[in-house]
């Protein structure tokens, strides 16, 4: 078993009972002890990710069934999928880093474990930055990434006009200000793009960069639900020209949120229906196996005939002042004009 020296795990905590002890100091000595936990959380998470990919790169080399022992592996030790790949994407990160000699293995412990994880997002210029931070000995945090990234992005996307960028890099705008509309930019058609970049041209100020990343927000919003959405993909419709109407209307907000509502309703009403069939299977196995000698199981077995069956009654509860809503559940087949529906 390998020793830990315990120095290192030693954290200086301030007495709680210490009444001289100042509020500005008690907390300044709890933030350097958490940073501490920082860094060994970051160490070990790294380290975690290299093992979980040694792993996984072995279980590669098998045959048939290969990848089975990875996941094997990680129920064992009650690590789920998404994390056993984050923590992986974490040590490629600090190889990437540290491999490239931009930083120095010694420097991953000026980070913490969020601004790490930060500066492996960032663009390759403000990785270099960073790490010439952290080699000279200074503690990066997730704000100090978050606030150069802001700043990079602001003084150099191409996504901006070039009346924004340069308002930027001569200190007349803001980058926190600049750096949403970069990022709500990015999700929109290139058309889209140029309509909102041309009213930015108009009017290069904050205000108006502020209804522009709004605006931009909304209409993603708008065509992310919609090309989920199944009922549009039924009809024939032009979404790209209702949200111009609607932007004329100054209601985006409202469509975003009208779309956004009718993915929730669809979502909900195949979560239904699976579960609607399940109920309806499990109830006729159940009344095939009892009898008249199961009088008790019959009397429920015809409550849960309320729900399993073709058309369903469900309470709405006190709150809704006792009121149940009706249900009728109509299955139609593929080849009808009309989708399946809820009536």
């Amino acid at each position: 078993m390998i020793a830990l020296d315990p120095t290192l795990l030693e954290l200086d905590l301030p007495d709680p009972e210490q009444d001289d002890l100042s509020a500005i100091e008690f907390l300044d000595r709890l933030e350097k002890a958490w940073a501490v936990c920082d860094r060994f959380d970051l160490q070990t998470e790294i380290w975690r990710g290299r093992i979980l990919r040694v792993v996984r790169d072995r279980e590669k080399r098998g045959g048939e069934g290969r990848g089975a022992g990875f996941l094997q592996w990680l129920r064992e030790r009650e690590i789920s999928k998404t994390r056993a790949y984050g923590l992986i994407k974490l040590a490629d990160s600090a190889d990437d880093l540290v491999g490239e000699g931009v930083l120095e293995q010694a420097s991953v412990n000026n980070f913490s474990r969020r601004a790490f994880i930060e500066t492996a997002q960032a663009a390759p210029e403000v990785q270099q930055m960073i790490s010439e931070a952290a080699n000279e000995g200074k503690e990066i945090t997730r704000k100090q990434v978050r606030q150069l990234t802001d700043e990079f992005t602001s003084a150099t996307s191409p996504l901006l006009p070039d009346e924004i960028r340069e308002r930027t890099q001569s200190n007349l705008l803001p980058p926190r200000v600049v750096a949403p509309l970069v990022k709500e930019l990015a999700k929109l058609p290139d058309l889209q793009q140029e309509d909102l970049r041309q009213t930015l041209r108009q009017e290069p100020e904050i205000d108006c960069i502020k209804d522009v990343t709004s605006t931009a927000r909304w209409i993603s919003k708008s065509l992310e639900a919609a090309l989920a959405l199944r009922a549009f993909q039924i009809e024939d419709l032009n979404v790209e020209k209702a949200m111009e109407e609607a932007k004329r209307l100054d209601a985006l907000g409202l469509l975003a949120d009208a779309c956004g509502q009718a993915k929730s309703i669809e979502s909900s009403v195949l979560k239904l229906h699976t579960a609607w069939r399940r109920l309806g299977g499990l109830h006729e196995r159940l009344w095939l196996e009892s009898g008249s000698s199961t009088p008790y199981l019959r009397d429920l077995l015809n409550v849960l005939q309320t729900l399993s069956g073709a058309t369903m009654r469900v309470s709405l509860g006190e709150i809704a002042g006792g009121k149940k809503i009706r249900l009728q559940i109509v299955e139609e087949s593929a080849d009808q004009l009309n989708p399946p529906t809820l009536g």
